[in-house]
């Protein structure tokens, strides 16, 4: 799920950014904190690794750094593979606080509700851009109603 500015949104749709994001900001944060330590990792690891493997001497004073290294890059290995489920587990959040959202519309109909929940279902890469778009109808028909 990208993340948008909401310099230029409508305020309506600000304020509903900002309830998700207060849904997400936690993971987001641990996410934040991963990403920033497992690339140095794994570079580090590598370099160090190739290095000692193809340009040094193989000695029994080399085995510890080797082990050193290889724990190292497992390490930031695992951080890269948790960024990847904790980004899934903000995709799921988003498109389960959306889709509740979407639900609790008494602006629109079912049909039309129904409509963005499948095609939120079936690209959840899109999400947001479905959920603004849903925030653009729904205060179109308040709109609506309120001048009718």
């Amino acid at each position: 799920m990208n993340i948008i500015t909401t310099k230029n949104l409508p305020i309506f749709i600000t304020k509903e950014l900002d309830q998700l994001h207060k849904k997400i900001a936690p993971i987001m944060m641990k996410t934040s904190k991963y990403m920033f330590w497992s690339f140095p990792l794994i570079t580090i690891s590598l370099f160090n690794l190739g290095f000692l493997l193809f340009f040094m001497p193989f000695t029994k004073e080399a085995i510890p750094s080797l082990l050193i290294y290889a724990i190292i890059g497992a390490i930031g290995f695992a951080l890269s593979k948790e960024v990847k489920l904790k980004k899934k587990e903000i995709e799921a959040i988003s498109s389960e606080y959306i889709i509740e959202r979407i639900k609790k519309s008494d602006l629109l109909t079912s049909g039309r509700q129904q409509d963005y929940i499948t095609r939120l279902k079936k690209q959840p890469k899109l999400a947001l851009h479905f959920f603004i778009e849903f925030l653009n109808e729904e205060k179109l028909r308040e709109n609506r109603n309120l001048y009718s």
